[in-house]
């Protein structure tokens, strides 16, 4: 008989994203403030005895094999505990795809949690974190999810006090960034407007909600706005509609900003959709954990690239 897990992947955005500098061994060293937001894929697992690992997902040009991170991260747990049924993923995708908001990540967090409850294992959340910084520098925070202070290369993780109560209007243009573009072309020099990480920290200990948005900042930007003006014009256009502040996530290409009320941020989003070519829109609150103890992990897999 089948047992089917349902699980929710919840997305990230960065209120501050710094990037330090391009270390000797080609990783970019950062500084970010990661915080979870309540837009999700949804994610089932079902135990089977086929043997094998399967994936469907909504989006008929995402991979369903090895290349997939879920793929990946459910076959960790079933080699590490020699786990022989098979189990069988269905990713329903909400979060937008290559739009620097983790989505990837967070799809393959839920599958090391999954996989852990499903079979009773008993692994710890480090011990999940541990696995999970094989496959990619964002996969550990998605698992611990919150607001957190990210550092080194993203495998240093510091809870921080939860996000003031607001909403988050999220914003997904037609078109997509890759990650490792925006890593390759940026150039930091004496130019370079560096976000104020510190007094945000201190902000979001005071929960001072102001005091987090005047400080928001995100160096990828020079890049990718470079490329896609209409980043710049979409960030003007929640500020005018009454927007806190509004940046970049990530390496792009989602927009996101924050507002005090729903029926604002909603309103705001009306107009950016009938303004901008938008693919998708979303308003949200932010989701919020009890605090964990912070976190120094592995080196994260090569292949993979900060977010």
């Amino acid at each position: 008989m089948s047992q089917t897990l349902h699980l929710k992947a919840y997305a990230k955005v960065n209120l501050g994203l710094d990037v330090i500098r391009r270390r000797e061994d080609g990783y970019h060293e950062v500084r970010m403030i990661m915080q979870t937001v309540r837009l999700f894929d949804r994610l089932s697992l079902t135990k089977n005895q086929s043997g094998q690992i399967t994936l469907s997902v909504n989006l008929p040009y995402l991979p369903v094999n090895e290349k997939n991170l879920v793929y990946r991260a459910i076959d960790i747990i079933r080699k590490n505990y020699h786990i022989s049924e098979g189990i069988h993923a269905d990713i329903n995708k909400r979060i937008p795809v290559a739009a620097g908001m983790a989505g990837g990540s967070s799809d393959a967090a839920a599958a090391f949690v999954g996989m852990n409850q499903m079979f009773d294992l008993g692994i710890s959340q480090e011990t999940l974190m541990e696995y999970a910084v094989g496959l990619g520098a964002d996969i550990p925070y998605c698992i611990m999810r919150g607001t957190a202070l990210s550092e080194g290369i993203g495998e240093k993780l510091t809870p921080l006090p939860p996000m003031p109560d607001c909403w988050f209007l999220i914003v997904k243009p037609v078109f997509s960034m890759s990650t490792r573009f925006v890593y390759e072309n940026l150039r930091l020099d004496e130019s370079t407007c560096h976000p104020d990480i510190d007094g945000m920290v201190a902000a979001l200990k005071n929960q001072d909600l102001t005091g987090i948005t005047d400080r928001m900042g995100n160096v990828l930007e020079q890049v990718t706005q470079e490329h896609f003006p209409q980043i710049r014009e979409i960030k003007d256009c929640m500020r005018q509609e009454g927007a806190l502040n509004a940046l970049m996530s990530g390496s792009g290409s989602t927009v996101f900003s924050i507002f005090t009320s729903r029926k604002a941020a909603e309103a705001a989003g009306r107009v950016c959709r009938d303004r901008f070519q938008i693919k998708q829109t979303a308003v949200v609150c932010p989701f919020n954990k009890p605090h964990v103890r912070s976190r120094i992990l592995s080196r994260p897999n090569r292949g993979e690239q900060q977010k």
